[in-house]
């Protein structure tokens, strides 16, 4: 019990720890292996159907978060001096049709569902998007950024632990961010879609005021 008290303690100091860093210290950057574990968490974030309706995309090409700025102006400090950008993509109605390459994928050779299976399971999954989500574009694809955002989540969680600062970015123009991310070759076609944007790095000072959030009895009603 007394490994699993110092644990909830480390997990509580992370949360304690992270704020929304709006720039970092640009001398001082994540090592690959940080990083990737960072990435690793959001992979094996869970999502809906376990259909993974993301792509991360890091940017760290200087030019590129050059044209990215101004059309982001939520990340007007974080792009110049994060140690990592991720863009995180969401899939759209036609990467996420029942029968699309991806769907089709994830059902047979990621989670090497029997050929039977696949059937029942891929009817079920039809009848969710005709119903729940109306076979629509928008609908859908919201769907799907809603799920990138328990991976963001995990991410920016993973960093905290291990003293790696964030700041997740919704304030940007999407419109303008997916045409150069279309130019650049990042988003082809119609099966992605920008959800989100994560900054990590580490902080150049700390926060000038203490983490503050409602207490716990206004936001939790038990039945």
């Amino acid at each position: 019990m007394i490994g699993t008290e110092s644990k909830k303690q480390e997990i509580l100091k992370a949360y304690q720890f992270r704020h929304a860093c709006k720039s970092f210290d640009s001398n001082k950057k994540i090592s690959d292996e940080d990083f990737h574990f960072i990435l690793e968490t959001g992979r094996l974030s869970p999502s809906s159907f376990g259909f993974e309706p993301w792509k991360f995309v890091v940017i760290q090409d200087a030019s590129l978060r050059d044209k990215l700025k101004p059309v982001s102006g939520g990340a007007q400090g974080q792009l110049p001096t994060a140690s990592h950008v991720v863009v995180i993509l969401a899939r759209k109605k036609e990467g996420l049709r029942h029968d699309s390459d991806h769907v089709i994928k994830m059902m047979k050779d990621i989670h090497h569902m029997p050929e039977e299976v696949v059937q029942g399971f891929s009817d079920f999954y039809k009848s969710f998007v005709e119903t729940e989500l109306e076979d629509n574009d928008r609908l859908i694809f919201e769907w799907a950024s809603k799920q990138t955002y328990i991976a963001l989540g995990n991410m920016m969680t993973t960093a905290a632990q291990i003293g790696i600062d964030s700041c997740p970015i919704e304030g940007f123009d999407k419109k303008q961010v997916t045409a150069i991310l279309q130019n650049e070759g990042i988003i082809n076609g119609d099966d992605f879609g920008v959800a989100c944007m994560v900054a990590f790095g580490y902080r150049q000072e700390d926060p000038k005021r203490p983490k503050t959030r409602q207490n716990l009895d206004e936001i939790v009603e038990w039945r």
